[in-house]
């Protein structure tokens, strides 16, 4: 009987590259409009290996993320409200 987890068959070469393409963080990370703050920050850390001295990358990449967050809420609370008209009928 086989042992659970030796069953699964290993991905090739070709498909790791191909899942690197499709990286469903990346993807959700270019769809904020942030991709460029995020890059620069994974750059910073790349060569600086401490998050500590990338503080200027880490600003840029969480304010264009608030940013983001902050357009998407009047979105969602018309959405809301529409959703689900007042008791009094407003």
């Amino acid at each position: 009987m086989a042992r659970p987890g030796h069953a699964r068959s290993h991905p090739s070469l070709k498909e790791d590259e191909d899942e690197e393409a499709e990286d469903p963080v990346d993807a959700m990370i270019s769809r904020t409009g942030c991709a460029t703050q995020h890059r620069e920050l994974q750059e910073c850390m790349a060569v600086r290996q401490d998050w500590r001295h990338c503080q200027p990358q880490v600003r840029a990449f969480g304010e264009c993320m608030a940013r983001r967050q902050r357009a998407e809420e009047p979105r969602r609370a018309s959405g809301s409200h529409q959703a689900h008209p007042s008791p009094t009928g407003d």
